[in-house]
């Protein structure tokens, strides 16, 4: 499909550590003349879905300041864009749980909110679980807890989990189970 969007110019509109925010003027593909706001962020989102035998997922509880609410979520944090995505997932995985893994495998890739930022996410699942002592950041007040995947799934279901890295991941998670009990 083409790209019938035309840029006119572009504005920083505000800058941080984590994220740059842009005015674009731009002719939209009917033609007219608008705005678009755009929201880049300059870490990659990291996901870890940490499994244990018996199919029950490490979450993390803490409250989100922006939503300003409770959130129950699998790890999560940034890693550098030319760092390796997987050592970054290692080192948020340990920081927020304690948690260190013996196997790594790439559960999905995504963009979280594709139509006002740039955002990519590569979720992990991380199985072979060994506790250790967690170490969150100082902006992190975590509850660590363990949910079945077929509990965590229902919870997706009733809208009790909806921070949507979290969502995707355990939806692919349940989609796994389902064809391995195949």
């Amino acid at each position: 499909m083409n790209n019938n969007w035309i840029k006119l110019s572009e504005k920083k509109a505000y800058e941080n550590p984590w994220i740059s925010v842009s005015e674009h003027q731009v002719i939209n593909p009917s033609g007219n003349n608008g705005i678009y706001g755009v929201v880049h962020f300059k870490n990659l989102a990291i996901g870890i879905v940490p499994i244990d035998q018996e199919g029950y997922i490490y979450m993390v509880g803490q409250f989100r300041y922006v939503l300003g609410k409770y959130s129950l979520e699998i790890p999560e944090g940034g890693g550098p864009i030319d760092d390796d995505p997987l050592e970054s997932a290692k080192r948020e995985l340990k920081e927020e749980t304690g948690l260190e893994a013996a196997n790594w495998e790439k559960l999905l890739e995504m963009e979280t909110s594709n139509s006002v930022t740039d955002e990519r996410a590569i979720v992990y699942l991380a199985t072979g679980l060994v506790q250790g002592d967690a170490s969150p950041e100082e902006t992190e007040e975590l509850i660590v807890s363990k949910i079945h995947l077929n509990e965590a799934y229902q919870m997706v279901l009733d809208g009790e989990i909806t921070d949507s890295i979290s969502v995707a991941a355990i939806l692919k998670m349940k989609i796994k189970s389902l064809e391995n009990e195949k």
